[in-house]
């Protein structure tokens, strides 16, 4: 294609992540007629996902089985059959456990399982390109949409034409300060320390949240006797941690993760993200919509950072194809805007509950302790209550998206 050349599309999506890769998937299923492009400068076809790990609720492995990933994946997902809190000191000799989850949320179905992301993006990314969505190695420089369409600018010079541009570029969207949408949000002073460990005593599927005082200590099973790490700490003190040889980092590491698994070594590269929050004041404009982090960006407390991302891809895949089914324009402003509605009340909710969890157990004072001692022993001794809890975590909702539901659009 010549620089000034001109390509045509239903809808191109910036970002070749997990997110804009399951969106392009969704919609290549649900009607294979739409033309779908995904642009982002490194082709998803030849990237690997990252040495971390994805905790997949079980709504979002019902939307890979319908779109036909989870086959791909399945060898290498751990169920967690168990959920164990506890909250504690570091310096405590005793971690008592004041919360427990277990069994199936539905009959044979755990509610989340753990993936390693270079399993789980390969996947995503044969899928979406075998369902025929075309591939644009390159980057939006500039858009502008009119009453009918929205041409794109590519970096190198192509020019785009679609009915729709979304942007799942990240946290740090690009796309969206091009549209003139803010966001609003805080940083938290903590970043997050993924890695992965190998350990002598089988896991069983249990996964273990450890609230200390710096923030959670997570450990989430994997395949074999090995487990993902999500560690959140006060910034320096990450980066001081980071920045440890593997000896004395092992050590850190196994002052939080406790003795029921016997010795702990590293199994991965170690790396630290800052943790905020952060939610787009609108998630459309014109003929472009935000998906996945570009829209919303929150703790990784719940571990639902992904799962949001892939609540959206399910709603704005069903919101678009329905409206193209009885005639409508897919880039048009009162279909972005169902699309709006149905997701930013559960974002909301989501971001506001994982910040007040972040804020309470990031907390050595002592009513606060006391407080969420009670609390969470009051949850634990009923049983209705721990179920909902299970289910939510799940990503169970009366209003979910069909493909959350197993269902095709």
């Amino acid at each position: 294609m010549s620089p000034d050349s001109e390509q045509v599309v239903d809808v191109a999506i910036a970002g070749a992540g997990s997110v804009g890769l399951t969106l392009a998937l969704a919609l290549k299923k649900a009607d294979p007629h739409l033309t779908v492009a995904v642009i982002d400068p490194r082709p998803a076809s030849s990237v690997k996902g990252d040495d971390r790990a994805s905790a997949i609720a079980a709504a979002a492995r019902r939307m890979l089985v319908r779109l036909g990933v989870w086959p791909d994946v399945a060898a290498d997902a751990e169920a967690i059959t168990e959920m164990v809190i506890t909250d504690s000191r570091l310096r405590d000799a005793v971690r008592p456990v004041f919360l427990s989850f277990s069994g199936d949320v539905e009959p044979g179905e755990p509610y989340a399982h753990m993936i390693p992301n270079d399993t789980l993006f390969p996947a995503i990314a044969k899928a979406a390109l075998a369902a025929g969505t075309r591939e644009i190695t390159d980057t939006v420089r500039i858009f502008d949409a009119d009453d009918g369409g929205v041409d794109i600018r590519l970096g190198s010079g192509r020019h785009l034409r679609a009915a729709l541009l979304i942007a799942s570029d990240g946290v740090r969207s690009r796309l969206r300060g091009l549209a003139g949408i803010g966001t609003v949000g805080e940083t938290y002073g903590q970043s997050g320390i993924v890695t992965t460990v190998r350990h002598e005593v089988p896991h069983e599927g249990r996964a273990v949240e450890h609230f200390l005082p710096a923030g959670p200590f997570a450990i989430l099973p994997l395949k074999g006797n090995r487990s993902s790490i999500v560690w959140t700490e006060r910034t320096l003190e990450a980066e001081r941690l980071v920045g440890l040889d593997d000896f004395s980092f092992e050590i850190e590491l196994a002052r939080r993760f406790g003795p029921e698994l016997g010795e702990v070594h590293l199994a991965g590269s170690r790396s630290a993200y800052p943790l905020s929050v952060q939610i787009a004041r609108s998630f459309v404009a014109p003929r472009f919509a935000l998906a996945g982090d570009a829209a919303h960006a929150i703790h990784p407390i719940a571990g639902q950072g992904l799962n949001m991302g892939f609540r959206d891809a399910a709603a704005l895949a069903e919101v678009l194809v329905d409206a193209r089914r009885i005639g409508l324009d897919i880039g048009a402003i009162d279909v972005l805007e169902r699309y709006e509605r149905w997701r930013r009340f559960d974002t909301l909710e989501m971001a506001a509950t994982t910040d007040l969890l972040n804020r309470l157990f990031s907390n050595d004072l002592a009513p606060v302790r006391l407080a969420r001692t009670v609390g969470l022993g009051l949850v634990d001794r009923l049983p209705g209550v721990k179920r909902a809890f299970m289910r939510q975590a799940a990503g169970f909702d009366p209003n979910e998206p069909r493909l959350l539901r197993g269902e095709a659009i």
